[in-house]
């Protein structure tokens, strides 16, 4: 039996900024190995902020992954539910594309059109200021935990039931952002600066 609920699963984060890059990335999973029915949709918010407003408005349910500021260790994996949602991007933004997502979510909620079953899915991030840099390993051993916990949710909470697909499928991230392309294709740190120019930096700007 499936749920009529619209339900959309977003990954939100910065895949140029190493473990901001987490939810991203467990979508871009999610999609290359699931088939998921009509009424679930899966999208790579990225750092959309206000743009993402039209695609979560009036929805039954919205799943978040990101990379979240718990105050735990690296790598910790927790999930928080409906108004600790927003409560808690509101205390502990991470960084601008959560700080534009919680205006999201503020917006929804003056206009009365915010979801009505909110998830958020995350994990605690090891690095960020590493400008190229992919997710850390053990960033990296909880994509497929939070890959699992959206399965869950859609199962256990709605009814419904994901289809390992026969061949894995790309599409939702450009092929020569994914994640195999993207980390495998990182230059040396001798030919690209990690941090930002060094001439820039000693100002202390």
């Amino acid at each position: 039996m499936q749920s009529a609920d619209r339900i959309l699963v977003l990954g939100i984060g910065n895949i140029l900024w190493a473990d901001e890059g987490f939810g991203v990335r467990v979508v871009e999973a999610l999609d290359r190995d699931f088939a998921l029915p009509a009424p679930v949709g899966v999208m790579d918010g990225g750092t959309q902020g206000l743009y993402l407003l039209p695609h979560i408005e009036n929805l039954d349910a919205l799943i978040i992954v990101d990379a979240i500021d718990y105050g735990l260790a690296p790598g910790s994996f927790r999930i928080l539910r409906g108004a600790d949602v927003p409560a808690f991007l509101g205390a502990h933004k991470m960084s601008l594309h959560q700080t534009g997502f919680q205006d999201v979510l503020a917006t929804a909620q003056l206009l009365d059109r915010c979801p009505r079953d909110l998830v958020l899915i995350g994990v605690q991030p090891a690095v960020l200021d590493d400008y190229g840099g992919g997710l850390t390993d053990v960033v990296a051993a909880r994509v497929q935990e939070a890959v699992d916990a959206v399965l869950a949710e859609l199962r256990d909470r709605h009814g419904i039931e994901a289809r390992r697909r026969d061949a894995a499928q790309g599409g939702l991230i450009d092929p020569r952002l994914s994640r195999e392309a993207y980390e495998n294709g990182r230059p040396s740190a001798e030919m690209a600066c990690r941090i930002g120019d060094p001439r820039v930096l000693g100002f202390g700007l």
